[in-house]
């Protein structure tokens, strides 16, 4: 990590404390209306650092050791005897239908805060990167497909993108769904054309590769001037000797005219040297750098430089997107439906062999994005926020014994039964279902590990 281990740290502290948050309070107010009582209601798990009691059932609330997860702990006869007065107000004394809904309770309120998160993203509006495309490689899809450098993409199989996430959204969603990609597209002689990019055998495995890479779409860049505005601390540029204001005028011997290029040629060398001929101060000088190792799903190099975009440049390359209020309401609706839609797709496809479990990440993983995230701005962190706020809920709603979904299986099947499962059955699920867990936490930590020493 290139930028303040600390920013990576309160970032993620900060982040799963509010998702922990919102979805223990959905089990917990949830609980309440349905007249169950509540004893402790905790952030984390482990040794007790500070509770403190309110209300007039005097509810425990709690911060532990561990901070990553919560409970809510309500009197239960599963846990241990319960007072003659206090059964009716017992968990387990409740009604199916009210146990099944302070179960729910959890992921969507998950799922509720990443509506309301991208709801206040959608009203405010945020600057979106216009879906301009460069010039495809080569015999690359996009090539085949037609497509030139400055053609700006409008829709994606009927569906409008304002932006290069949003194209990049739906392109990942097509192929997720096996769908052919049928791009509308602008030309700068004001054409609308309609091109269809052959697909057919582009996964969407982000540890092989960038598909968006792999089809050939990818950001006309700007014709920005290599100069250098900023060198950041303890990054491999500053160890190299770069410096403010150097403008960069070749790399191994290649010329370099503008700063994507640059740019390019330091991604595509991880832990490789690079000789850098620079203008300082009117004379040239000869600079040696080793880019690192970017850890992420795909390897690229990383200088730690950057420049400041001509406002001109920006103007033409950036828009900002906002919505009225109940437009909002109805993409953020939507956006939350496809994301988890597309989340529990990805996660059958792992389950089934067809992706990589190297898909799986970590705290680690979590906590480096949530850094990157909040250094990019405000919504890029919601923005973080709210997916990761999806893929809890959803994760909780896998029917797997120890999480939520786990718990609404059992009540499936004491619905159809007509009774309760034996609790040996319970039991066998609860320690089934624990391992299964422990065995995910493991590879997504193995996974995390793995990216950071090994890239």
């Amino acid at each position: 990590m290139l930028q303040a281990p600390l920013t990576y740290l309160l970032a993620f502290i900060v982040a799963i404390g509010l998702l922990v948050v919102v979805h223990e309070f959905g089990h917990f107010i949830v609980a309440r209306m349905c007249g169950v009582k509540v004893l402790r209601f905790a952030v984390g798990f482990g040794k007790v650092l500070w509770s403190r009691r309110f209300g007039a059932d005097r509810t425990e609330f709690a911060l532990c050791a561990i901070p990553l997860g919560g409970y809510v702990k309500m009197v239960d006869e599963r846990e241990g005897p319960v007072a003659p007065e206090e059964l009716p107000r017992a968990f387990t004394q409740q009604s199916l239908g009210k146990r099944s809904l302070i179960v729910l309770a959890g992921p969507l309120a998950n799922l509720l805060l990443a509506i309301v998160l991208y709801w206040g993203l959608f009203v405010q509006g945020v600057e979106e990167l216009r879906p301009v495309l460069g010039a495809p490689a080569v015999g690359k899809p996009a090539e085949s497909a037609g497509i030139q450098g400055g053609d700006e993409v409008l829709s994606v199989n009927d569906i409008s993108v304002g932006s290069w996430e949003m194209l990049r959204w739906e392109v990942l969603r097509a192929l997720a769904n096996g769908q052919a990609l049928e791009l509308k597209v602008s030309r700068q002689d004001d054409q609308h054309l309609i091109l269809t990019l052959p697909a057919t055998g582009v996964s969407i495995d982000t540890t092989q590769n960038d598909p968006m890479e792999v089809l050939g779409l990818s950001i006309d860049p700007p014709k920005q001037l290599p100069i250098i505005d900023k060198v950041l601390l303890q990054s491999p540029a500053e160890a190299a000797g770069l410096q403010s204001g150097d403008r960069v005028l070749a790399v191994n011997g290649q010329p370099i005219r503008w700063w994507y290029e640059f740019s390019a040629a330091a991604k595509s060398s991880p832990g490789k040297p690079l000789l850098l001929w620079v203008l300082r101060n009117g004379s040239e000088r000869e600079i040696r750098a080793v880019p690192a190792g970017e850890n992420g799903h795909f390897k690229k190099g990383q200088l730690g430089v950057t420049t400041t975009l001509d406002p001109k440049l920006s103007a033409a390359m950036f828009r900002k997107v906002t919505y009225p209020p109940l437009a909002a309401a109805r993409k953020a609706l939507t956006q939350t439906w496809d994301t988890a839609i597309f989340a529990l797709r990805m996660m059958g496809r792992m389950l089934i062999g067809e992706l990589s479990l190297k898909n799986l990440s970590g705290p680690i993983t979590i906590a480096e994005v949530a850094g990157q995230s909040i250094q990019y701005g405000i919504p890029y962190y919601v923005k973080f926020l709210a997916l990761i706020s999806i893929s809890i809920g959803v994760l909780n709603l896998l029917p797997i014994p120890v999480l939520d979904g786990g718990h609404l299986m059992y009540y499936l099947a004491e619905f159809l039964r007509g009774k309760p499962l034996p609790e040996k059955v319970f039991a066998v699920g609860q320690r089934i279902g624990l391992t299964l867990l422990l065995l995910m936490m493991s590879v997504a930590l193995f996974n995390d590990l793995n990216r950071q020493f090994f890239g």
